[in-house]
């Protein structure tokens, strides 16, 4: 249940984000205000599972709701900078919620989880090759990997799932309003891009770090290809054909490729976070 709410404030910091960054004067108001009754929503059910499994991210799980709620009254007046601003606080109330959580992730669970500072004992079995003088050494880059993977993980993990499914949103609002410019839609899909530059990135910081310090089993290693080929080398493919689509321009089509792109995502980023509770480094 602890993952789930992981799951849904990154998805609510990534998709307020993806909604912040695209052009209010490109792209009618309806689609703003639209999709943040999905951060509603999705904030709404956070709330509730966080209420006695992570009850430190309760609160901005609710502010996240409350937020998203007067950001949609905003865009329905047509109050484009106040709706901004809100969904803003949306993205940073999402934020603090998983970082606080994952924080605490293991005193839910029970679990070992990727995001928090591991026992000694577990470091020291990790370190139990090295001589004297080079465990220490060893260890303060240990902490020092594991703190900084934890957080950026987070960060580039809801980019990710957020600007994938803020994507396929205005792709499928174009339906709606033919007449836009392709722009913005343009725009977030070179920032889906770089969302999946950086997780690759981090996920190969974190995967050398395992393999570094841990025995990988046949099992292990299955699940982490499926995390690469179909969450971060499938979702790179299908935003380079989702590009060269609209090239045509086909922005039904592009859509359609944006769809594969999110399940993409959802399965990568739950496989990441599953294989996460049971690793020293987040993947």
């Amino acid at each position: 249940m602890a993952l789930l709410i992981q799951f849904l404030l990154r998805l609510i910091f990534g998709l307020a984000l993806g909604m912040f960054i695209t052009s209010s004067k490109l792209v009618t108001s309806g689609y703003f205000r639209n999709h943040l009754y999905v951060t509603l929503g999705l904030a709404s059910l956070a709330s509730l599972l966080s209420f006695s499994v992570a009850p430190e991210a309760f609160w901005y799980a609710v502010a996240a709701a409350a937020f998203s709620y007067l950001g949609a009254v905003y865009w329905l007046f047509e109050k484009s900078a106040t709706g901004k601003l809100m969904l803003f606080l949306v993205a940073i109330t999402a934020w603090s919620g998983a970082s606080s959580q994952t924080l605490n992730l293991d005193e839910s669970t029970g679990d070992k989880a990727a995001d928090v500072v591991y026992t000694d004992s577990a470091i020291n079995e990790a370190i139990s090759a090295e001589t004297t003088e080079e465990a220490p050494r060893r260890l303060e880059r240990l902490y020092f990997g594991q703190g900084f993977l934890s957080e950026a993980a987070i960060f580039s993990s809801g980019l990710l799932l957020g600007l994938t499914m803020a994507a396929m949103l205005l792709g499928h609002w174009y339906l709606n309003s033919p007449t836009m410019e392709l722009v913005p839609l343009q725009r977030l899909i070179l920032a889906m891009a770089v969302a999946v530059g950086l997780q690759t990135i981090l996920s190969s910081w974190g995967l050398w770090g395992e393999i570094a310090t841990t025995e990988p089993t046949l099992q292990w290693i299955l699940f982490v290809l499926l995390r690469w080929t179909f969450g971060l080398v499938g979702v790179a493919a299908m935003t380079w054909m989702a590009w060269q689509t609209l090239k045509i321009p086909n922005t039904q089509s592009a859509t359609g490729i944006l769809y594969v792109a999110v399940i993409g995502t959802f399965v990568g980023e739950t496989m990441a976070l599953l294989l996460s509770t049971e690793s020293l480094f987040p993947l």
